[in-house]
């Protein structure tokens, strides 16, 4: 549900600051799973995108799906949030985790971004916005949507 929420996010065209960022942006992939999300960024113009997660085998997963969809831009690497140091600055963040990883880790993704560049996280129950948007707001994130599935949530900021 919260990667659909995700994928909506990167595949609107009416999401004007996300798609300028986007297209030949640098985008970060954290907790990339199988890098479906890392994906789609290619596919969308990205110029480069990184993923990054904590899982060897998501590692071997996404390595594996980068080839398969003949996506030569993806970057996958082992890791948290604390090896992201000067690896930016990115122009679009996707963390699709959950709740308390966001919180912990969003000032490290926050310090990779650039100016004007975005951020979509979910992973997250629409109980758990007010608590993510704080955290935003407080690292200076501007919040520009916020999108809803089966209590389940989505949040894209901007970096202000």
């Amino acid at each position: 549900m919260t990667t659909s929420l995700v994928l909506q996010y990167l595949l609107d065209d009416e999401a004007i600051v996300l798609r300028n960022n986007l297209q030949g942006g640098r985008v970060l992939d954290m907790g990339c799973g199988t890098s479906i999300l890392g994906i789609m960024a290619s596919k969308r113009g990205a110029l480069s995108v990184f993923g990054v997660d904590i899982d060897e085998h998501c590692i071997i997963n996404s390595e594996e799906n980068v080839v398969l969809n003949h996506v030569d831009n993806l970057k996958v690497q082992l890791g948290d949030a604390t090896s992201l140091l000067g690896t930016g600055p990115y122009n679009v963040v996707v963390a699709n985790i959950n709740r308390n990883i966001l919180l912990n880790d969003m000032k490290f993704y926050v310090d990779e971004m650039a100016d004007g560049a975005c951020l979509i996280m979910s992973g997250f129950y629409t109980e758990d916005v007010a608590a993510i948007q704080a955290c935003a707001e407080d690292l200076g994130l501007k919040k520009l949507e916020q999108r809803t599935n089966d209590n389940w949530a989505a949040l894209l900021f901007v970096k202000k």
